[in-house]
């Protein structure tokens, strides 16, 4: 029995020891490949949580980082903001200098249930807890502005309360002047990922937990005048009828598995990333309703974005990013149609686990982050070509670009032990090939 037990712990450490080996961490001043590419990325200071003795002025061990998931950067008040998912805590960092300014943590207790203006989220009920449903740490995983900055929205993964992800979450809203949450409200379960409409009349909420995606008329300049205006669902609302004391897993019980979430340039639709059944949803905003869905893109979509009149995806498992003209692909809603394949898009290996993407300014660039392959990759939009890659800490998976097209910031998130956790900023050159 002794050889036995020695023989597993011998195993157990193997294993170990090859994840560790799996585990990538680059050097600050790591530059992107080729060298002579049209555009270039070197890292020039990361934050992060795994090592204290560093040898570099530019890398510091920062505390408030764990398992850091999103990045925002807030340009006109020189500040960018990082959501960590495990840490509970949004992390304030000034843009020109790094200074850490603030950790906000999103922690809900007696002193504060002042920012809740109501706990009932439409005819969801909560089966985890029955009293003191308002007290809870709160996950954050995605976020987006309004009012020109003002606000900074955060979806929280589900309250610490609710290890299933079952009962109503909520969503945060920080005051950017004073670093501050002013408000929280309730959302159905497990929301992701969260967009403003560029007239800033409504915020879109998407649930990953129950197949809905919620909008929130944010037409005042009040946050406590903000209000929900429908909970949608598409195709249909899940149950979430699982036994009392059952481990669910909840990154993959998710039915569509709604993910990217973005408003139509012209404020009329909401597309959805349906992640679990290869397709988008189209939302109609002014009828409040899921209208029909686009199909015909590669398997397993995470990540949609809007720039210069094209719509791009990232496809997670397999690594691709893809794009498409979004006129066109809005064409079927003009003819009547619900549903419609779509066959002209524009595919580019990215690498495998490809997570957030960003357009630079121009449009003429999109930047992918390869989880599985702790890489950057840099597509050329007019081709669709890979012109530059660059590595990463392991399991880069969120990304914020500033607004000159001159900073990209990428979170790597916390996974097999001290992997990823940190936030690396890269500075970007274009040449002026790339300029044209």
């Amino acid at each position: 029995m002794k050889r036995k037990f020695l023989s597993l712990c011998a195993l157990l450490f193997a294993i170990n020891l090859l994840i560790t080996a799996q585990v990538q961490r680059i050097e600050i001043n790591t530059a992107s490949i080729p060298a002579n590419a049209e555009i270039k990325l070197k890292l020039v200071q990361r934050f992060q949580q795994y090592n204290k003795k560093t040898v570099h002025s530019s890398d510091r061990f920062d505390t408030t980082i764990n398992s850091p998931k999103s990045v925002n950067i807030l340009d006109q008040s020189d500040k960018f903001y990082v959501h960590s998912l495990e840490g509970c805590r949004t992390s304030v960092y000034r843009l020109s200098d790094f200074k850490l300014l603030k950790s906000i943590p999103h922690v809900f207790n007696a002193s504060n249930q002042y920012l809740f203006k109501e706990t009932d989220y439409f005819d969801y009920k909560y089966r985890t807890k029955d009293k003191n449903l308002n007290y809870f740490s709160g996950k954050p995983v995605e976020s987006c502005f309004s009012h020109n900055g003002k606000y900074l929205w955060v979806t929280y993964y589900r309250r610490t309360y609710d290890l299933n992800a079952i009962d109503p979450s909520a969503v945060c809203i920080i005051d950017t002047e004073a670093d501050t949450i002013v408000r929280v409200m309730p959302t159905a379960p497990l929301p992701k990922m969260i967009s403003c409409s560029p007239d800033n009349r409504t915020i879109a909420v998407t649930h990953w937990g129950d197949n809905t995606i919620a909008l929130i008329d944010i037409q005042s300049k009040n946050p406590a005048d903000f209000k929900y205006l429908k909970n949608i669902a598409i195709d249909r609302r899940l149950s979430l009828n699982f036994a009392e004391n059952d481990t669910i897993d909840r990154d993959n019980n998710c039915g569509n598995c709604l993910r990217g979430t973005v408003f139509t340039p012209d404020n009329k639709y909401v597309l959805v990333g349906k992640m679990g059944s290869n397709s988008v949803a189209v939302v109609d905003v002014d009828a409040q309703k899921h209208i029909g869905s686009i199909f015909g893109m590669k398997n397993n979509m995470r990540h949609l974005i809007i720039s210069k009149g094209k719509l791009y995806l990232s496809i997670n498992k397999t690594g691709y990013v893809q794009k498409a003209d979004l006129k066109d692909l809005l064409l079927f809603n003009e003819s009547g149609k619900k549903n419609k394949t779509y066959t002209k898009w524009q595919s580019a290996f990215v690498g495998e686990g490809a997570r957030t993407i960003v357009a630079d300014p121009t449009g003429n660039y999109i930047f992918a982050a390869a989880n599985n392959k702790s890489l950057i990759s840099v597509v050329r939009t007019s081709d669709m070509k890979v012109v530059a890659q660059c590595p990463a800490d392991s399991y880069p998976v969120g990304m914020d670009i500033s607004s000159d097209g001159k900073t990209l910031i990428v979170t790597s998130q916390g996974k097999s032990g001290d992997g990823g956790n940190s936030v690396m900023v890269y500075k970007i050159e274009y040449s002026q090939k790339s300029m044209l």
